[in-house]
């Protein structure tokens, strides 16, 4: 069965690659990921506030970047935390890049403009294949507007895509109140792709302790359902490649997500929980289901479900909502 793909100009054997993750962070793991036959290779984020902090150690005259982080910095995890450094994470691009064939991704992950930005090209020339910018912009402050948060991850994507030549995809969050004109507008700046969705992670309060509780938790395949919408929405409307991360486990979510119009299929918390040698296992049921339902190549399977050919997506949705609506009985 033919799985091949092409996303952000890569043609690729088939969807399936790692999303940002630790599971780059060991060159063990990069074996035993390219033994399973993954496609790509995300590696985790680098934070806006690790660049910044490095950059405020080295240069304590920049006094007005040192207020603005003060405070952020203040409440983020030390250097010694992080798994990479700023520096650690050029020289794993490198090795990587060295011990596999396949493409290698960088991620950045930020929420403003700023200086942080310049490490795009010092990953490009690391290696890296490819950049995810990973923009985590929760929008506390009321008196900024809507239009405010877009426009910043906009000019974030401008300013990347004008200091390298390598492709940039963007991972986004779903609570902007028009996906849709977001995805457009990144279309107008030349992304080359867009990850559908950033999970932005909950935190739990202890009543006793009076504390906030920060515990990573893994998706599950209820979490697809959000991305397979969008993903039929902006399916052959947008330039853009187009890329699915949560809530994938097995070949079910990679054939549906396909069906909606993703060209690539991250997955992460199923390969934390069982290995990467999973990748391997879930390949092998998605060729074996596309050949027992006749599909010539997931090709053929690629967009088949996006809502492309519906003339009017809005009624379309208003009315499936309304059926599920009234569908329920007691």
């Amino acid at each position: 069965m033919d799985l091949s793909t092409t996303y952000l100009g890569f043609k690729l054997s088939h969807p399936l690659m790692t999303g940002a993750c630790p599971l780059a962070d060991s060159m063990d793991n990069i074996r035993r990921l390219e033994d399973a036959g993954v496609a790509a290779i995300v590696m985790r984020s680098l934070f806006e506030e690790q660049i910044v902090s490095e950059q405020l150690a080295t240069n304590r005259s920049m006094d007005v970047p040192a207020d603005s982080y003060a405070e952020a910095l203040s409440y983020f995890p030390t250097p010694e935390e992080f798994k990479l450094g700023p520096d650690e994470y050029l020289e794993q691009i490198r090795k990587i890049k060295q011990a596999v064939s396949v493409p290698v991704f960088a991620s950045l992950n930020g929420a403003s403009l700023g200086g942080w930005l310049d490490y795009a090209k010092l990953m490009q020339e690391a290696g890296a294949d490819a950049l995810e910018l990973n923009v985590y912009d929760l929008g506390t402050e009321a008196k900024e507007t809507g239009e405010v948060l877009v426009q910043r991850t906009v000019d974030m994507v401008g300013a990347v895509k004008k200091a390298v030549n390598i492709p940039v995809a963007v991972k986004l969050s779903p609570y902007y109140s028009s996906f849709a004109n977001v995805a457009k507008r990144l279309d107008g700046v030349k992304a080359d792709g867009l990850i559908l969705f950033n999970r932005f992670y909950q935190a739990d309060i202890d009543i006793e302790g009076l504390e906030v509780l920060s515990a990573l938790t893994l998706s599950h395949p209820g979490a697809l359902l959000l991305r397979l919408r969008w993903l039929a929405i902006l399916a052959g409307r947008v330039q853009a490649s187009l890329a699915v991360t949560g809530g994938v486990h097995g070949a079910l979510e990679v054939i549906k997500a396909v069906m909606c119009g993703a060209q690539a299929v991250q997955m992460v918390s199923a390969l934390l929980q069982n290995g990467p040698e999973h990748l391997k296992k879930v390949r092998e049921e998605v060729s074996r289901w596309l050949e027992e339902h006749e599909y010539d190549s997931l090709q053929q399977a690629l967009g088949s479900m996006s809502l492309l050919k519906c003339p009017n997506p809005k009624a379309f949705e208003r009315a499936n909502y309304a059926h599920i609506l009234q569908s329920w009985q007691a």
